[in-house]
């Protein structure tokens, strides 16, 4: 199955190929580790998300590769795996005080979810991409 966003979100996140690539070709740098995440609901495969970090840091935590299949969406899917995924760093990574995520200038309907869940905007752009971050209070 081909994990894609609607017509207007395929610029959003890059295909899932492209991110497991990364894993391997590690386009930021040797000290960065990727670990990729497929989303399930039962046996069905409803998306994507991968998790990118530099140990030694306290805010290089990345959210990236987030995206939830066109058929699977509005449905809770992004939003409980979301949730998850930011847990599972803070518990992994107990030094980490920093999750830190892009999001492309338009696309209004992640920003809605990301500010939700408490991500706010660090002000800087990366690309034509926005970056925002979550504190994690020790």
């Amino acid at each position: 199955m081909t994990i894609k966003g609607t017509p207007q979100q395929v610029t959003f996140a890059p295909p899932v190929a492209v991110s497991l690539a990364k894993v391997h070709i590690k386009p930021d740098g040797e000290d960065v580790t990727y670990i990729p995440f497929a989303i399930y609901s039962e046996e069905q495969m409803v998306g994507f998300i991968m998790h990118a970090y530099e140990e030694q840091t306290k805010d290089s935590y990345w959210i990236n590769g987030f995206i939830i299949d066109e058929k699977y969406q509005g449905k809770g899917y992004g939003k409980a795996a979301f949730a998850e995924m930011v847990g599972w760093i803070q518990k992994r990574h107990p030094h980490c005080l920093e999750v830190r995520l892009t999001v492309a200038k338009e696309n209004h309907r992640a920003k809605v979810l990301y500010e939700r869940y408490g991500f706010v905007d660090t002000g800087v752009v990366y690309g034509n991409e926005e970056v925002y971050k979550f504190q994690i209070k020790r």
